[in-house]
């Protein structure tokens, strides 16, 4: 069993990854990652989670943040400050050179899955990374002010107002990218990374056909929770999913994932759940979840893959 597929946000999915790397070989991962939260800055386009896994796999990402490009200057923004433009959305020099040559393979009629292929081919990355989609799809959220972007509201508004829906704007036209269509049809395994289920991996789920790929995948499907003990490491991932009607817990992660997965790794601070779980007809597996480390990350990479020998499904 090698061959794994990994459904992706940003920092979450990309710290697992660390530790995938480590179990099995690169080639033989491939990502599918959101794109819900893209943004266009001063022209460019922003893939703020496919530049996540892409600077994370490629040893260059800030490690303290856990995003942008390690050692980057802001000179640009500050300068855009100065001309009195945008300046809330913290993209660094080097970042943006990248969104930039993104930009211009978009430009040139590329799709963009294509584009996000010869920037992880020029960084010398051996995963595959492909985005969810190449149509815009757009994750919204409703606040009692009105409808803002997902990024609008994370980063901005430092996610301070209170959420009362949420809405993958665009999706309904979308089709899954013709990599993340081949991912689901041809790996052995399923992995679902520890992101917010509601902004990362629900913007994927929401394309048209993609949640019938994962509830038809002909392999083990192993979702990775990114709650411990109910509360998020990073994100509002908690209070998005109460937002919209579901326990931030493991057993309201079950809930959402229902029909999707066939096991559960979740950290030992919430192993008392598992009879719960077990009796859902889910595989359990409980352990430290905090990847903080290469080395830990490894251990959760490592018992996911674990489980999903475990599970086998026929």
């Amino acid at each position: 069993m090698t061959r794994a597929c990994v459904l992706c946000g940003g920092v979450g999915a990309a710290r697992f990854l660390t530790g995938l790397v480590r179990v099995i070989s690169p080639e033989d991962i491939g990502c599918i990652v959101n794109t819900g939260d893209d943004i266009d800055v001063w022209g460019a386009r922003v893939c703020p989670d496919v530049d996540i896994v892409t600077y994370t796999l490629a040893g260059i990402v800030d490690r303290d943040k856990g995003w942008g490009v390690a050692g980057d200057t802001f000179t640009c923004l500050e300068t855009m400050a100065r001309l009195g433009e945008m300046n809330w959305f913290r993209l660094g020099d080097a970042d943006l050179a990248l969104s930039l040559v993104r930009t211009r393979l978009l430009g040139i009629g590329r799709e963009l899955e294509d584009a996000t292929a010869e920037l992880v081919h020029r960084l010398g990355i051996a995963v595959t990374i492909v985005p969810m989609s190449n149509e815009r799809v757009e994750t919204h959220v409703t606040t009692p002010t009105g409808e803002m972007s997902f990024e609008e509201y994370f980063v901005r508004e430092g996610c301070r107002p209170e959420m009362r829906k949420v809405r993958y704007a665009g999706a309904d036209i979308a089709r899954p990218s013709r990599g993340a269509e081949r991912l689901l049809r041809e790996s052995e395994v399923l992995l679902i990374a520890p992101s917010n289920p509601l902004a990362s991996i629900g913007p994927i789920l929401a394309v048209p056909g993609m949640r019938e790929l994962v509830e038809r995948f002909d392999g083990p499907r192993i979702a990775v929770s990114p709650l411990i003990g109910g509360r998020t490491v990073k994100g509002p991932a908690d209070r998005m999913l109460r937002a919209v009607g579901f326990t931030p817990s493991v057993e309201g992660l079950a809930t959402f994932y229902d029909g999707l997965i066939d096991g559960f790794v979740i950290d030992e601070v919430d192993s008392s759940s598992a009879p719960e779980l077990e009796g859902r007809g889910l595989a359990v597996h409980a352990l430290p979840s905090l990847m903080d480390t290469p080395a830990r990350a490894e251990a959760v990479a490592r018992g996911a893959l674990e489980l999903a020998k475990e599970v086998g499904r026929p």
